[in-house]
Formats: structure tokens, sequence, C-alpha cells
């Protein structure tokens, strides 16, 4: 993956046109809404879906993993999209993608369609995933982390929403649960995906399909991020506590079942988990900076460490240590969107280290949740797993953390040299 050596001009979306930069903000902040709630709606139901597909949970678990393993593929080639036919061309596909791409996991019928959708979903969402922080680093200049905790706390916020809702949803398409109930449920929880498509489509119109970008498509390329140790500190710290995440949102339903939790109980202890990630996405801002902003990457961990020691010695107390584990969820993903902007001198840069480190991330996050089952699997019980989960989540990212905190950019090392 090759970059732009040199910044372009500052885009009409940030030369102070209150309305555009309020147009461009709620198209963020609803496209934050659904970039979660079409895969956290998925633990709460494996039992349902389990029971009508014939399929194990385990096996099922991987409708989460999927799409993690699409985005560390499909991540690297956004920004080459993005430069070929214009950045807000690519995420406007990428939502009609994404909107497509529920209504077929939902057919009834086939059991090929629930995959098929779940991996056009996958596609969609990593080329969202991607180009959000570039655009943020392009449209906000020195809020990028303000507007990133924005959109993280939502997608957070409404993914824990997801989580508690499914279920009842479920219950209440089709009493008693079943086939048509799990599917519909997975369909509601993207209801506003349509008016993030609309506002974005606006924004479009306004600005056409890359302001400021397209003077760059035949620039002269530059060195490649794969090559540069920021990004792979970027990549690897996105990683690590990612891991985290997919993991909760895969199997915290089952573990709290495990404990007694009835499945609607079950699915309202995700939520919480969260919500308490709202709590740590909208206060990153406030911390990332002065003098602690060299320190939040690897303080964060922290609260995970506690919560997941928690949940091995005094497993009856699952709410507090799954509100900790939250707090450092949201707080850490928000951190490595707003690393992935902070770290690039512009945002062509942004755009292509935001598909390198999500791609790193992702290889490594995709197949956490598959291992965290296995492990349970093979020793009938949860501490193992719990164990796998702070070695390589926890105290990874706090090494990480450590590394990605100084205040180094991708290619200083190059413009040094040169």
């Amino acid at each position: 993956m090759s970059n732009d050596a040199q910044p372009t001009a500052v885009p009409r979306a940030a030369g102070g046109r209150g309305a555009s930069l309020a147009l461009l903000l709620a198209a963020i902040v609803v496209i934050g809404v659904n970039m979660r709630v079409t895969i956290t709606g998925v633990g709460p139901l494996l039992e349902q879906m389990s029971g009508s597909t014939g399929r194990s949970v385990a096996a099922l678990s991987t409708l989460t993993t999927v799409p993690v393993v699409i985005w560390a593929v499909l991540s690297p080639f956004a920004h080459t999209l993005s430069h070929r036919f214009g950045t807000n061309r690519v995420v406007l596909w990428a939502l009609i993608l994404l909107a497509g791409s529920t209504v077929i996991r939902s057919l009834p019928g086939a059991e090929a369609s629930l995959w098929i959708g779940t991996v056009l979903m996958g596609m969609s969402l990593a080329i969202a995933n991607v180009l959000l922080p570039a655009v943020v680093k392009r449209s906000f200049g020195n809020r990028v982390a303000l507007v990133t905790s924005i959109y993280t706390a939502l997608f957070a916020g409404c993914g824990a929403l997801a989580s508690g809702l499914v279920v009842p949803i479920s219950y209440l398409a089709e009493p008693g649960g079943g086939d048509l109930g799990w599917r519909i449920a997975l369909a509601a929880v993207a209801v506003t995906l349509p008016v993030a498509i609309v506002l974005w489509a606006l924004h479009q119109r306004r600005f056409g399909p890359d302001p400021g970008g397209r003077a760059t498509a035949s620039a002269t390329r530059g060195p490649s991020v794969w090559g540069d140790p920021v990004a792979w500190a970027v990549g690897l710290y996105m990683g690590v506590q990612s891991i985290m995440f997919y993991v909760m949102i895969t199997w915290l339903a089952p573990y709290a079942r495990s404990l007694g939790h009835s499945e609607v109980l079950a699915g309202y202890d995700v939520m919480i988990f969260q919500l308490a990630g709202v709590i740590g996405s909208i206060s990153l801002p406030f911390v990332m900076r002065g003098r602690t902003e060299r320190w939040v990457p690897a303080v964060l961990p922290v609260f995970s460490f506690i919560g997941l020691t928690g949940m091995i010695l005094a497993p009856s107390g699952v709410f507090v240590w799954i509100s900790l584990i939250g707090l450092c969820s949201g707080g850490s993903i928000a951190c490595s969107l707003t690393l992935m902007a902070t770290r690039a001198r512009d945002h062509h840069t942004a755009s292509a280290l935001s598909g390198m480190g999500q791609s790193v991330g992702y290889v490594i996050a995709g197949f956490a949740p598959v291992v965290f089952g296995a492990i349970h699997t093979a020793t009938g019980g949860w501490t193992g797993s719990i164990v796998f989960l702070i070695l390589f989540s926890s105290i990874a990212q706090i090494v990480v953390g450590l590394v990605v905190g100084r205040e180094r950019y991708v290619f200083d090392r190059v413009r040094e040299t040169a």
C-alpha cells in the first residue's frame, strides 16, 4: 500500500462552513449508530439460531468472526478505492451494500442467506471502518479525538441497545422464539440505516466524490505504510484491544447463562458491557490531552485486567467486572481510531494507516472468539479462556500501549533520511 507524500488542500468542509460541517457530522453520527448493531445483535440470539438451524452455538459464533476476517483482508483496499473513485462515493456504496446485506441475512428459509448476508455485511463495514477516521481527519482538524469519541460512543451505545433488545424483539415477532423471530430481530436493529444513506448522499451531492482529495489521485506515490514501525504499532494496538470486544459480544451471553442468568438477562449483560463502553468512549477526549495523552493507551487495559481477574475470583460480581471491561473496551476503540488519525500528518496518510492498521488489527482479533470457545470446550470451564484474554488482550495492550503512546508519526523516519 503506497501513499501520497504531500498533504493536499484543506477541503471545503473544513473551511468554516458551519452548515456543511453540521451535515457531515450528522451523517457520521448516524453511520456510527449502524456500525455495530448489525454485529452485536448476534451473540444474544445464538441459542435461538442454534435451535432453528440445528447448528451448535460454537459453530454459529463464527458469524461474529466472519466479518472481522473480511475486515482484515479488505481493509487495505478501502484506501485504494477512495483514491480511484472518491471517498464520499465509496462510503455511499458501502452503506447501500450494508443495507442490502442486512436484508439478505434476514431472509427466511435457506441458511445460506444468513452466511451470504454476513459476508456482504463484512465487506461493507470494512470500507466504512477504514474511511471514517480519514474523513474525520480531513474535515475536523484538531477536533479529531472529540468527533471520533462521539461516533464511537454512538456505535457502542447503539450496539449495546441491539444486544439488549434483539431477544425481546424476536419473542415479540414470534412468540416463543423461532426462525422468523431472530431474523426479524436482526433486521430491526438496523432501522436507522436508510437515514444514514440519505444524509451521506446529501453530503456527497454538496461536495462531490471527495472534496480536496481528487487532486491527489495522480500524485507522486510515496513510501508504503506497511514498512513503517509507527503504523505497525497502531495496527498491533488495534488488534489486541479488539480481541476483548469481539470475544465479549460473542461469549458474554453464554458465560452469563452459565451463572444462571436467563436468556433475556444475559442479553442485558451484553448491553451493560457496551453501555459502559459508551462512557469510556465519551471520556477519551477529556483524558487524552496534554501530559496524560502519552499514557492513556497503556492505562486503559488496566481496567480490563481488573475486570477479568474479578470474573475468575468472584464471578458473582459479574456486573462490576463487565462494567470495568466495557470502560476499557469503549475507550480503547476510540483511542485506536484516534491514533489512526493523529499518528498521520494528513488525511491521505490517515486513510492508508487506517486501512493497514485495521487489517493487522482484525487479523489478530478475528480468530479470538474461536480460540476462546475452543479453550472453553476443551477445559469445560471458563478460567482457561479468561486467562487467555488476560494474557493476549489486557497485558498485551498495556505493552503495546506504552509503545504507541509516544508522539511519533507515520513516515517521519523517511522524511528525516530524505
